[in-house]
Order: structure tokens, then C-alpha cells, then sequence
């Protein structure tokens, strides 16, 4: 098969990376790809928001399957673009991308379709949400209606912290337009997991239970960013809670967009709360999730590229994922100043060092000189990631692997790993 990745980040790396061990693969690209892409598939140099060009592309090179990374492309309807052309896709259309792409298209879906999710209130003017936040008893989230980079989420601890964070995002118009709406909701308590899962119509097939990590500095301090780690073990979660949030999440989702005529087909995550409760929806994704892919794809077992084209051809029913034994973690490596300003061009040292065993270096903001060199580009740069047969083992070869790089200003999470969820969904200790 002839295959394009759309993306430049972490999650695009470790797609081509296990894309590329498939024995039904002919060739790989990735547009536009960074450093670390480009030791398994072509670069291409064309941005995620070019539609037309990388369905030019994509029609050009006879590309039998193309995987969409990054949200934006598939908000922005490039399922349609390629649809219109008959080349094949991995990815929702744009009305189900809307999960994502609105927060309250996706809340209100969810009050429709009886799938769990917090209380909620959705404001288009300021004065009138920081109203109604004064009657509120105090734990509430702001969230930015539109796409944020991850970063459009808002947890407050008061009263006075909710208004201030409608004050930037409707007022100092802090994330653009994407905060001209906002919804506020209950603030729920409980340990988070991510699930990924492969979606063809009411076909579903759940990827290894992830947590991630969102907060910019251990123990959970600091703004959220895109991720500052992840991890991925079968002890996660049980498979009987695995089992619930497919029959409370997963289905009804599905069946419901169905029913509103936009079916579903491709990677759709739900971020999930376990409350005392039972597990609440927190938000959906419509794709791949970054860091989490790249904690999880070094511990599947199953041929990817055979996954996604049963996506694509409807008979994802007579499949299923496998995974090896263990846990995978990734920390993610920093600019200094992310998640704010930061300076690109910083050369990264210690690449080259042995490999130390099970252990990858994902790329994400990195581009590489004609001399081999390799720059940083962005805010987060590298996944350092490592399998082990536990959360502990696998977390002390992957700060192993991150002792050996270093680059100007680099900063990191030191505690990615040092908590996970038990089997019945309750904040556990270290192994």
C-alpha cells in the first residue's frame, strides 16, 4: 500500500514509525513531517490546512490510504475534499469531527443521546456567564468552545478563578475566536483515562487504556498544555469498566450520530473521568491523541496499517487489536518558556547516544540540518519512550533515555508515571 500521514508532530512520528514495520507498506509519506519522520517516509511539503494540495498530492501518487494526525484538518472537512475525489481516508466527515471541533455541539450531543457527561451551561456573552458563575457553588471548568491546541480548558479551583477565565477568553479573546463561546461546567473529581478507538459506522475496537499528563510541572501544577507525557498499560484500567464505557460511550455515540445522519468513521478518544459515580465523558477527540499514540503503538502487537484499512473498508467488525504485555511510558521534552514564548533553532545533543532497549525518541517540533544535525522547532520537541514490563520499569528506562538529551532551555515533567488508575478506577501508588 501507498500511504500519506498528514502532520509534523509526536503523533505523527509514531504513526509512521509503526506504519512503517507493516508488511503491507510499498511506500510512506508525511506532510509535512519534522525530523524524526523523515528516517521512514518522504517529506512532503504541505501543511495539514492544504486540503486541495494534499488531495493533489494524495491523487498524484496513486495513495491508497491517507491517516489524518492533527484535529484542524478534519474540522475543517478534508474527509469531504478527499471523498470528492474517491481517495480513502482514515477520519471523520466534518459534522462528526464537530465532537471536537465544538464544545457545545459536543455537550449538547451528549445531553441528547443520554451519554454521561458533567453539568453544564454554555454563555456567548461574558457579563452574563460570570453572572451565573457568582450563584455557583465553588469547582467549576472553563472551556473554549472552538479548536485551543489542547490548551482552551480551564480548571478552577473558585469562583473568581472561573470569571477571570471567561474574562480571557471571551474579553482579551486570549484563544481568538474559539472562545466567542464558552461552556462551564461542573468541575468533576476522580482520575482521568483516555480511550482510543477505531470507529467504522457501529463497528468499535478500544486501543490500551492512557492516561496523559496535561499540566506544564510535576505533580500536576502549572497551565495546561498539549501534554507533557503519557502512559499506556493493561493495568489501567479493568476490562469490565472497559467494557462500560464502551456500552455508555462508545455505542450510543455512535449510534447516535448515525441517527443525526453524520455515521463515524475513524479514531474517536474520550477522555474519561471515574467519578464515584461512574465514568463521565470530559471531552471527545476525533482523532489520534497526542502524547497518548505514542505511548500506545509501541505495545500493539496487531498490524496497524491492517487496522486502519478495515476502517476504511467496513469490516472493522472481524478484527481486533492486540497488544504485547506491559506498559509503554512517554515524557515529553520542552522548550524552555513552553507553554508560552519560546525560541526555536536550539540544537539537541544525545540522539546519537546506544539505544538503550525498548526505548524510541519520538520527534515532534524538530527539523534536521543537511549535516545531520537535529534543531528544535516548537514548544514540545521529543517523546522519549520506553516499554517495560510495569509503570515503574517501563517510567525508569524512559528517564534513562531523557538523562541522554539535552538542548538549551530544555524542561520535562519528572513524575510522568508515578500514579495510575486501578482496576476499579481509584488513584493507586506507585508499583
Amino acid at each position: 500500500m501507498r500511504v500519506l500521514v498528514v502532520g509534523h508532530g509526536g503523533r505523527e512520528h509514531a504513526l509512521v514509525w509503526k506504519i512503517a514495520e507493516s508488511p503491507l507498506l510499498e511506500q510512506l509519506w508525511c506532510a509535512p513531517g519534522n525530523g524524526g519522520t523523515s528516517v521512514h517516509a518522504s517529506s512532503v511539503d504541505l501543511a495539514p490546512d492544504d486540503l486541495d494540495g494534499l488531495a493533489d498530492f494524495a491523487h498524484g501518487n496513486r495513495i491508497d490510504l491517507t491517516v489524518v494526525g492533527p484535529e484542524a484538518p478534519l474540522v475543517a472537512g478534508i474527509r469531504e475534499v478527499f471523498d470528492e475525489r474517491g481517495l480513502r481516508l482514515v477520519g471523520p466527515c466534518r459534522g462528526a469531527a464537530a465532537l471536537e471541533g465544538s464544545k457545545v455541539f459536543a455537550k449538547e450531543f451528549m445531553a441528547r443521546h443520554g451519554i454521561q457527561t458533567a453539568p453544564f451551561r454554555v454563555f456567548e456573552d461574558p457579563e452574563t456567564a460570570k453572572e451565573w458563575i457568582r450563584t455557583q457553588s465553588a469547582g467549576l471548568v472553563v472551556k473554549a468552545d472552538g479548536l485551543a491546541a489542547g490548551k482552551g480548558v480551564i480548571v478552577c479551583s473558585s469562583n473568581e478563578e472561573a470569571a477571570a477565565a471567561v474574562n480571557r477568553m471571551m474579553v482579551e479573546k486570549t484563544f481568538g475566536v474559539a472562545g466567542e463561546r464558552v461552556v462551564v461546567e461542573e468541575r468533576l473529581e476522580g482520575p482521568e483515562v483516555s480511550i482510543l478507538a477505531l470507529v467504522s459506522n457501529d463497528s468499535v475496537v478500544e486501543l490500551l487504556p492512557a492516561r496523559d499528563f496535561k499540566r506544564a510541572y510535576d505533580g500536576d501544577r502549572g497551565p495546561n498544555t498539549g501534554g507533557m507525557g503519557a502512559i499506556a498499560s493493561h493495568g489501567l484500567v479493568g476490562e469490565s469498566l472497559v467494557a462500560e464505557i464502551r456500552r455508555t460511550v462508545f455505542m450510543p455515540t455512535c449510534r447516535g450520530l448515525a441517527a443525526e445522519g453524520i455515521p463515524y468513521q475513524g479514531v474517536l478518544y474520550a477522555g474519561i473521568m471515574l467519578t464515584q459515580r461512574g465514568p463521565r465523558v470530559l471531552e471527545f477527540n476525533c482523532r489520534f491523541g497526542d502524547p497518548e499514540t505514542q505511548a500506545i503503538l509501541p505495545l500493539l502487537e496487531t498490524d496497524l496499517l491492517e487496522l486502519l484499512q478495515a476502517v476504511v473498508d467496513g469490516d472493522l467488525a472481524a478484527h481486533r487489536a492486540e497488544f504485547h504485555p506491559g506498559a509503554c511510558v512517554s515524557v515529553v521534552l520542552a522548550s524552555g518558556g513552553y507553554p508560552g514564548p519560546i525560541e526555536k533553532g536550539k540544537e539537541i545533543h544525545g540522539l546519537d547516544a546506544p539505544s538503550i532497549e525498548g526505548m524510541v525518541a519520538f520527534h515532534a517540533a524538530t527539523s534536521r540540518t543537511e549535516n545531520g544535525r537535529f534543531l528544535t522547532q516548537g514548544g514540545r520537541v521529543l517523546g522519549i519512550t520506553a516499554v517495560g514490563p510495569d509503570v515503574e520499569r517501563a517510567r525508569r528506562n524512559a528517564y534513562a533515555g531523557v538523562g541522554r538529551i539535552r538542548f538549551e532551555g530544555m524542561h520535562y515533567r519528572r513524575d510522568i508515571g508515578l500514579e495510575r488508575v486501578g482496576s476499579a478506577g481509584r488513584r493507586t501508588s506507585p508499583p
